[in-house]
This record gives structure tokens, C-alpha cells and sequence, in this order.
């Protein structure tokens, strides 16, 4: 199955909930002549809570409804005007590559506990190795028990290099090791497991400061992505955490997890639009395949193209 396959299956029960109102919104407002005149108070407020049911949030709604408002006389469907206006929140925040620099990258994988930010390595080692590149992970969570066990049960899956430390190591250290081996044996980029923190945890959060500086030290430009992992099924609550999280830790991108977990899929718009950052990845279940780079056309079309 390909990406779009994948995406628009991790979105099936955000679909199932929404498409029968989405489907009668569409016949109602697209009906007769009435494409040609502003769309009523009734179908504006179903589709303002259609969004918010499927977790876009109060924001992002009120800006996609409000530019659909102005736009309803134009003859388009109200199907296409939703589209457009989710594709331009998506476009707002989307960024270009990183500039091409001496390898190997670094790559600083962070997130609170429970969101799935270990697995999530694993799965995004072995997206990058299908890419043909040559990743390599970094056990950097050397205060979770089970954390650099588990890391490596998914290094092995994914079918390539670690570096590990003793439990109760220095974390900064293993990445310094890590980047080190990293060019000795050819890999990149240099995928870094970091331990489960808040913002709140000034302890773990100097800690991935030095992370960073030592990261920096050794490679320009490093890290050159710092990849937050979100839970999408803790919807609204996931967007205040990550607010008060990227303050603090230079986040770059967004790696959305269990997808299809959750009938609220509508997050990945509130997360794009709230919080400024672009959605890298997502994972649409708990195999090692189960993680796909998000493409904002697939989403939208997953969710709100026709009946399926």
C-alpha cells in the first residue's frame, strides 16, 4: 500500500465519524442555485462544528469558516472551498529542506513519555533506511529502565546501528559517541532517543541543552532537526502541551503517532495552524512500516474527498 494508502487508512475513523454530516453539508450547500449565494447560518454553524468535533480546534476553524464565508459566492463546492482553505493552513507553515551540509546530520528525537517517541525512532530509522540512507540510533534516554532496551529491539527491526551507554549515563556523552561512530562507519544521519521530559523538568531540559551545544560542537549546523513527538489521540490537549514545549526546546517539525488511534484526526490542522510547525511524519499503526511522511494533499484528500 503506498503513502496515500497509508495515510487515508489512518484516517478511517476520523472518516467514519464526520463523512455522513460532511456528505449532507455538501448536498445541502452545493444544491440548486444556491452555490451562488452566501451560505447560511445553519450550514456555517454545522460545518464550524463538524471541524471542531473532529479536533481542528477553535482557531483554525474560525479562520478556515471565516475565508469560506467570503468565498461561497465564487461557484466552487463547499467540499473544495474546506480543501483549499485546510491546504493553505498546511502550506503556511511548510519549510524547505535543510541545506546540504558535511554528514553526518543530527537528528534530536524529543517528546514526553507515552507518546510513543522511542518506537518512533525505530520506525523512523527504518523510513530513512527505505530512502536509502544509512541511519544510526542513539540510546541518548539513559534514565528510563526499559528505554535503551526497547530502542534496540527496534534498531534490530529496522536493521541497523546503535549506540548505547550504561544505564545512568551521561546522555550528551552517548551523543558525542554516537556522532563519532557516525563517520567512522558512514551512516547518517544520526537519529538521537532523548529521554521522555516537560518543559517543567529543568533538570532534563538543560540536559537537552547540552545535547544540543555538544551535537553543534561537532557537526555545523547540528541538530538540524528537532522532531517533536505528539499523541493524536490526546487531541487539544496535545496542542497545549507542545505549545509550552517547543518554547523551550528549538522544535522544528512534528511527528504525529497514532493516527489511527483516534476519530479526532483533525488535529494534525490544529497542530499546523496553533503551533507553527510542520507535520514530518505520522504513524498510522504499530508495525515497523507503520510510520509515513506526512504529505498535507494525501491528508486532506483522505478526509475530506468523496465517500470510500
Amino acid at each position: 500500500m503506498g503513502v496515500f494508502g497509508r495515510i487515508r487508512e489512518g484516517l478511517s475513523r476520523t472518516k467514519q465519524q464526520i463523512v455522513e454530516r460532511f456528505e449532507d453539508l455538501v448536498r445541502t450547500a452545493d444544491s440548486g442555485d444556491r452555490r451562488s449565494r452566501p451560505l447560511d447560518v445553519d450550514t456555517i454553524e454545522a460545518l464550524e462544528e463538524l471541524l471542531i468535533s473532529a479536533d481542528v480546534g477553535i482557531p483554525a476553524t474560525e479562520r478556515i469558516v471565516a475565508a469560506i464565508g467570503k468565498r461561497a459566492r465564487s461557484g466552487e463546492s463547499l467540499r473544495d472551498l474546506v480543501r483549499d482553505e485546510i491546504r493553505a493552513v498546511f502550506a503556511s507553515v511548510e519549510r524547505p529542506a535543510p541545506a546540504a551540509a558535511a554528514p553526518p546530520a543530527v537528528w534530536l528525537i524529543v517528546g514526553v513519555n507515552g507518546t510513543g517517541k522511542t518506537t518512533t525512532v525505530g520506525k523512523l530509522a527504518n523510513v530513512l533506511k527505505q530512502q536509502g540512507r544509512r541511519p544510526i540510533i542513539c540510546a541518548a534516554d539513559t534514565f528510563r529502565a526499559a528505554a535503551v532496551e526497547q530502542l534496540e529491539i527496534w534498531a534490530g527491526r529496522a536493521g541497523v546501528d546503535m549506540v548505547r551507554a550504561r544505564e545512568g549515563g551521561d546522555p550528551a556523552a552517548v551523543v558525542f559517541d554516537a556522532i563519532t561512530s557516525a563517520r567512522a562507519r558512514g551512516r547518517d544521519p544520526v537519529l538521537v532517543d532523548t529521554a521522555g521530559r516537560l518543559h517543567t523538568r529543568v533538570n532534563l531540559m538543560q540536559e537537552l541543552d547540552k545535547i544540543r551545544r555538544i551535537a553543534s560542537r561537532e557537526v555545523p549546523g547540528a541538530p538540524q532537526e528537532v522532531l517533536l513527538v505528539l499523541d493524536a489521540t490526546v487531541g487539544q490537549n496535545g496542542v497545549q502541551q507542545a505549545r509550552e514545549f517547543t518554547q523551550v526546546a528549538g522544535v522544528n517539525g512534528v511527528v504525529l503517532t497514532k493516527l489511527d488511534g483516534t476519530a479526532k484526526g483533525g488535529v494534525a490542522v490544529a497542530i499546523a495552524h496553533d503551533l507553527k510547525l510542520p507535520i514530518r511524519y505520522v504513524g498510522v499503526g504499530e508495525g515497523i512500516e507503520d510510520l509515513v511522511p506526512f504529505s498535507p494533499d494525501e491528508y486532506i484528500d483522505g478526509l475530506f474527498a468523496e465517500r470510500w
